[in-house]
């Protein structure tokens, strides 16, 4: 009870707190003596007229009374007039607790001096100029001497003076030429404010709107939320700031300048303030690079900019890397742009519902998602509420509802929400599951198939693959239905792209067989369905995919003459559609990545020179991209991971320095990527394998130091990636492979101990991964190569029988690989390398060492023997020659 007594009494003393708090504001603002002179100009006589600053100074001087402001209003007045209202404000003022200027016209700056244009203003000379207009200082000095609060709000930046045309800014256009160097586009900035505010509608020498309604886009903005409860001045303008900038699409950004001694609140507090209103502040703190970046994606869309930042800022996008956030904010307009088509197109019998939606939109356009959000609900309750009161109405009412939870959907979607985008999805799957599908017509039915697709992109994103499986199963069964029923052709085609997509679910669980059963169904239907309508170029760019998902999983299961065939077939298909459209740089680098698996592919089998043919053809197209381009990521990072590949090759000839060379060359642009993007986890992985690949061309030179240094650089970031993502099985495989390169540098430098430490480490991942997925090759050689090394390692330490058990494991692990694809050239050396392990604690060495000669004698004889494996048959022949001398 005592605890209790005693939060309680922290309540209330909150409560009494917040209410003196207000009271004080509140009798703060009423004591307060504001007074405001507010000057509009539009009927110029000498130069360009404007339409709006009279508007808009009898807007801004309701605004300014609503908020107790004593206003004078003075309108087309020339200079001996405007010097006239700023010497009876200064006298009629004088003492006030706040005083306002408020000026609504052309305003210019003539050699650093800003200054405001009366009607009578003449720009037929500079000295006119300077002869018929007001310095701003004056009207500077008068708010000063009038009160200890000063604000001066100018509404008045005028287009270019030199393009001879009027525009549509606010400013005077037909100035002589003997001004142009003096006389610069817009008001230039202040540089001292001491005790006043200064707002301007536009950034220094830039142009402001006059506006195409009554008002300015500024004063409209201003006299919307200068009486925003609880806001500081500042942050008044920072709303007006980003709403003028929103609605001009960055066109525009007023400018702000502030020397008060002391806060200044228009009007009282408030807790919390409107999401439109906290997004416009949030706004304010976005860089200025993700702004260019914001306006360009918003440019590319043809959207607004508000929903964009309120993508940006409603969603945690700390985590991700620059490369990560610019696809981020490509989903969230792309969202947005179709959820937008839905709101334009999808109508509703019940005109309430209708008028709901057409709210929600204008909500959507604002950024405001979650007020977008709201009101779609009430209108989904409003269906909802008719279908179960009126049976009558029940489907139509259901699929009315179901219509309007999709749109929620988009709008969460749009707001990067997945959370809450999967809730409404699934409503609306619900709602037609209660409809019925022969109750659909063709638009529902389509927006039914939408929806699965939709919910199966979203459970992949959030890492939910069994619902994300179910979901694209679902879609795969919808789609068959309609192409049995439907002649469309790309009916079918969007069925065989279906089971592309529950392939790579299944792939992604492991499940191999029913992946690959996915992708060879995909590509039945897309060769006939090319063949049939060859003029639908987008469906062989999806024949090829199949291709390549088929590809993939041949690979992993060690298919290689499968996955060759295969490889080659969609290599054909993306040449011709590169042919047909040169200058598409996603066709070309689509090339690059079928040459880049045929080069593996070759390399694996043992054919170097036609792997070599197929790297320098990826990486000459790669480099040409990146000419094109060059401060383009992804294009510089394809380079760097041609040079690596290349370097692979290299070094598989036996050329170590040459293998380096490529290394560090690739190495190279990938650290320049890594500091320019240093929160990506991708290109620090980039520079953890380069690292190792730099070590393995040291090691291969001799150079153990140096070789230790490089492994222990991609341990240590590899270290970092497998802690921050446990569950990412590369980097798990990674972190094995670099604990392994530094073990065989301690073995060989003599730190037995650390070695088999670093090897017991990297055994326990490796076997992890081979219990995780059987079917998986690599995973499984990388097991045989760890049990190798640790095998060696006890032989050192004298543990016999420890070897034997290590190497044994080794050798069955590549039996297997080796009996599952006779043409692996690799898979076949490594049993060679396997049995000459074997052959230290076997039995019988001289039956293991005469079956590995006679394997690598066959390998040599049909080529696939590489250059730097070729000692390894002089090496079997001296040791079995060494053998038998002993017998002897």
């Amino acid at each position: 009870m005592v605890g209790k007594r005693l939060s309680r009494g922290r309540f209330d003393l909150r409560l009494l707190f917040a209410l003196l708090l207000m009271l004080t504001t509140t009798a703060a603002a009423v004591a307060e003596r504001r007074v405001a002179l507010v000057i509009a100009d539009d009927d110029y006589r000498l130069i360009r007229p404007l339409a709006n600053p009279v508007n808009d100074g009898e807007a801004m001087a309701a605004a300014l009374k609503k908020l107790g402001f004593e206003v004078f209003l003075e309108t087309n007045r020339d200079l001996r007039r405007m010097r006239r209202a700023l010497d009876d404000f200064r006298e009629d003022a004088k003492g006030a607790d706040v005083a306002l200027v408020y000026f609504s016209g052309h305003g210019v700056e003539i050699s650093g001096d800003n200054r405001l244009l009366p009607i009578d203003a003449d720009a037929s000379s500079l000295a006119a100029l300077e002869k018929t207009s007001l310095p701003l200082e004056e009207v500077r000095d008068t708010v000063a001497a009038t009160a200890k609060v000063g604000l001066i709000v100018l509404d008045a930046c005028r287009s270019d003076p030199f393009s001879g045309s009027g525009g549509e800014g606010r400013g005077a256009t037909s100035l002589a030429k003997d001004v142009t160097e003096k006389v610069k586009p817009g008001l230039g900035r202040i540089g001292r404010a001491e005790n006043i505010l200064f707002a301007f509608s536009a950034a220094p020498g830039e142009t402001a709107a006059d506006g195409t309604g009554q008002n300015s886009p500024f004063t409209t903005a201003l006299t919307k939320y200068l009486g925003t409860d609880g806001l500081e001045i500042r942050s008044v303008l920072t709303l007006v700031q980003q709403e003028v900038y929103d609605l001009s699409r960055g066109k525009q950004l007023p400018y702000v300048e502030s020397g008060l001694p002391k806060l200044f609140f228009a009007t009282a507090a408030k807790e919390q303030l409107p999401e439109r209103e906290r997004l416009l502040l949030a706004m304010a703190d976005v860089t200025p690079e993700m702004r260019g970046e914001v306006e360009q994606i918003a440019s590319d869309a043809d959207m607004p900019l508000a929903p964009l930042y309120g993508a940006l800022i409603g969603s945690d996008t700390s985590h991700l890397s620059a490369d990560s956030l610019n696809a981020r904010l490509h989903e969230a307009a792309d969202a947005f742009v179709k959820v937008r088509s839905e709101m334009k197109t999808l109508a509703s019998d019940d005109p309430q519902v209708a008028e709901l939606r057409r709210q929600a939109e204008e909500q959507l356009s604002l950024g405001a998602f979650d007020g977008a959000r709201a009101i779609l609900a009430r209108a989904a309750d409003i269906d909802n509420v008719s279908r179960n009161a009126l049976k009558a109405n029940f489907v139509s009412r259901t699929l009315s509802e179901a219509a309007t939870r999709f749109l929620s959907g988009g709008a969460a979607r749009a707001d990067l929400d997945y959370a809450n985008a999967i809730k409404d999805y699934e409503s609306v799957l619900a709602l037609y599951g209660e409809a019925g599908q022969t109750a659909l017509t063709p638009d529902e039915a389509d927006r039914h198939i939408r929806t699965l697709d939709e919910l199966g992109k979203l459970y992949t994103l959030v890492g939910n693959t069994d619902a994300a499986g179910r979901a694209f199963a679902a879609l795969v069964s919808i789609l068959e239905l309609r192409s049995g029923r439907e002649s469309d052709p790309s009916v079918k085609r969007d069925f065989a792209v279906s089971h592309i997509k529950l392939g790579n679910i299944r792939l992604a669980q492991g499940d191999l067989p029913a992946a690959l059963q996915n992708y060879q169904t995909a590509r039945t239907m897309l060769r006939d369905l090319t063949a049939a309508e060859p003029q639908h170029l987008p469906w062989f760019g999806d024949f090829a995919m199949a291709d390549d998902k088929i590809g993939n999983v041949l690979v992993t299961q060690g298919d290689l003459a499968g996955a060759s065939h295969i490889y080659q077939e969609s290599l054909s298909i993306k040449k011709q559609l590169a042919d047909h459209e040169p200058d598409r740089a996603e066709l070309q680098r689509d090339l690059t990545i079928s040459y880049d698996e045929i080069g593996a592919l070759a390399r694996t089998a043992g054919q170097l020179d036609n792997a070599q043919a197929a790297y320098e053809e990826s990486l000459k197209i790669r480099l040409a991209l990146a000419e094109k381009k060059p401060q383009d990521a992804e294009r510089q990072r394809d380079v760097s991971v041609s040079h690596t590949t290349i370097g692979d090759l290299k070094r598989e000839r036996g050329d170590a320095a040459g293998a380096l060379a490529a290394y560090r060359a690739g190495q190279a642009i990938a650290e320049q990527l890594v500091d320019r993007d240093p929160d990506n986890s991708e290109l620090k992985r980039d520079l953890s394998v380069g690292n190792a690949k730099i070590g393995n061309a040291l090691s291969d030179q001799d150079d153990w130091p140096a070789a230790l240094a490089a492994y222990r650089e991609a341990l240590g970031i590899a270290r970092v990636l497998a802690a921050g993502d446990p569950a990412n099985t590369d980097w798990q495989r990674d972190l094995s492979i670099c604990l392994e390169k530094v073990a065989g540098i301690l073995a060989i430098q003599g730190d037995r101990a650390g070695a088999l430490k670093a090897y017991t480490d990297s055994f326990a991942i490796a076997d992890r991964l081979a219990k995780l997925d059987p079917a998986n090759a690599d995973w499984q050689r990388d097991l045989s190569i760890t049990l190798s090394e640790i095998g060696m390692l006890k032989v050192k330490q004298r543990d016999i029988k420890g070897a034997r058990q290590a190497f044994q494991d080794s050798l069955d692990i590549r039996q297997q690989l080796a009996d599952a694809d006779p043409n692996n050239a690799t898979w076949q050396r490594d049993l060679v390398v396997a049995m000459i392990d074997y052959a230290q604690v076997a039995k019988n060495p001289k039956a293991v060492l005469s079956q590995a000669l006679d394997m690598t004698l066959e390998l040599d004889r049909s080529g696939r023997l590489a250059p730097r494996y070729q000692f390894m048959i002089k090496f079997l022949r001296e040791r079995l020659a060494k053998l038998e001398a002993r017998r002897q």
